[in-house]
């Protein structure tokens, strides 16, 4: 019974283990998968989904100002003393009135209005897509960017932990050369010192790291950012791997200007406001309405049956009988159709505004496209120089690493035989950090600037 419970334990403690082992690689995000959460759980992008969903309903809500409308009213009047009756007449009596009426008017022209809204909607939807796409660039480069700074925090980690068990290892070195008397006692205790100082160093890159990974988790709508963790890519040859997206600003230029959703949207606000100009001037036009309509009215008048009405005009006297609902209604209904024509003379020059704002619009939709395409390329030309400039920086950044590596092997070796002092050999491991650390900023930064140079060109961002 024993063996058997202890069978079943290490069955539930292996099934637990590997649950965990898998909730814990599911906590391990790549570039890609941080950009898409970020995509779909973003405020901004869900604030500009439904902006576009609006859009669509004014696109819709242009297109059906083209069908007719169809409208019902019902009234109900009570009249004292003279009041019309059925018969058109004026009579002095009381009597109630209850109407029904059904109308409908169909657009026949309107000075081309409603063809240029529809336009105009479907311009307004197309621009509000790509600012939506816009917004998800935008999103996307600043994911990378927090990703790439964590990415360099963790390596800037290892570092410094290589750095702390390298003087713990020289701290057990230097106690054997003081016990054979090749080194003073005082060398242990710098040594041992250096030793804390890394150690110290290690924790503070521990909660930059920390604070990196949790920038970007908030970044991701994350609610809860515990046990978060980024992969690390594997990158052979940075320089070569990324060579391709260090194109000149011409070239990128000429890319951009066709595929970057900023300057297709600001062309699509600039032809919109040319459809609004169109709609401004239709108000010059007559408008031309074709109508339909439907009345019927019951008639109850409060003189009591068998009265006689008029009775001081024998010749018109007759007596009072109020005729059914049924029949009322089946002999006063009435049908129209007819034409209207509306003609503008003077409306205190609110048409003539309208198009004079309408054209300013315009004018300034001009200008906010040329600059936008201007800013484009000023941004391109820095994106290129900054690309450049970090490509050489860690190139330079590399040969100082190897030369400070070989700085600290001669310094170590020179150490352990008692020919140096601890100062001597923490200060080329002291150079070979800042070396180190000059590498993998250059590093990380170079890999940023040819993702913006990416995307520029309109290539999706990933590592």
């Amino acid at each position: 019974m024993k063996k058997t419970s202890i069978f079943v334990l290490l069955i539930l403690a292996c099934g637990l283990g590997l649950h965990a082992q898998e909730n814990a690689a599911q906590k391990v995000w790549t570039l890609e998968r941080c950009i898409d959460h970020a995509i779909r759980n973003n405020i901004n992008i869900k604030q500009l989904q439904v902006q576009k969903e609006g859009a669509e309903v004014d696109v819709n809500t242009a297109k059906m100002n083209r069908l007719p409308n169809l409208n019902a009213g019902i009234g109900q009047n009570w009249s004292f003393g003279r009041a019309q009756t059925s018969s058109g007449l004026y009579e002095s009596q009381s009597l109630s009135n209850s109407s029904l009426s059904v109308s409908s008017s169909i657009p026949i022209f309107t000075g081309f209005q409603i063809s240029n809204q529809i336009a105009k909607s479907k311009l307004d939807l197309d621009a509000a897509i790509l600012q939506l796409e816009r917004a998800k660039e935008d999103l996307s480069l600043n994911i990378a960017s927090l990703y790439l700074q964590s990415l360099f925090n963790k390596e800037l980690l290892k570092v410094s932990e290589e750095q702390l068990a390298l003087s713990i290892l020289q701290v057990q070195r230097t106690k054997t050369l003081v016990e054979v008397g090749k080194v003073p006692e005082s060398q242990l205790y710098d040594i041992e010192a250096q030793a804390a100082k890394d150690e110290v160093s290690v924790i503070q890159a521990k909660n930059t790291l920390e604070l990196s990974l949790l920038d970007l988790a908030q970044s991701l709508e994350l609610e809860r950012a515990s046990f978060f963790d980024i992969e690390i890519p594997v990158i052979k040859n940075v320089v070569e791997e990324y060579m391709g997206s260090v194109q000149p600003p011409d070239v990128i230029y000429s890319s951009a200007i066709n595929v970057k959703p900023v300057i297709k949207e600001q062309e699509l606000r600039l032809e919109s406001s040319e459809k609004s100009l169109k709609i401004a001037q239709s108000g010059y036009y007559p408008k031309l309405n074709l109508n339909l309509s439907y009345n019927n009215s019951y008639y109850y008048n409060y003189t009591r049956e068998g009265d006689v009405i008029n009775p001081e005009d024998p010749g018109q006297s007759y007596i009072w009988h109020n005729e059914s609902f049924s029949n009322q209604i089946k002999n006063n209904g009435g049908e129209s159709i007819g034409l209207s024509l509306n003609i503008p003379i003077f409306n205190r020059f609110q048409v003539r505004n309208q198009v004079r704002s309408a054209k300013l619009n315009i004018l300034n939709q001009q200008y906010v496209l040329e600059n936008t395409k201007k800013t484009l390329y000023k941004e391109i030309q820095t994106a290129y120089l900054n690309a450049t400039a970090a490509q050489e920086k860690f190139k330079a950044s590399a040969r100082a690493v190897a030369a400070s590596t070989e700085s600290l092997k001669y310094a170590q070796e020179r150490y352990e035989v008692g020919k140096s002092s601890v100062f001597e050999f923490n200060e080329a491991k002291t150079k070979l950090v800042q070396s180190q650390s000059e590498q993998i900023q250059a590093k990380y930064d170079y890999i940023f600037r040819t993702k913006i140079l990416d995307f520029y060109n309109g290539i999706p961002i990933k590592l």
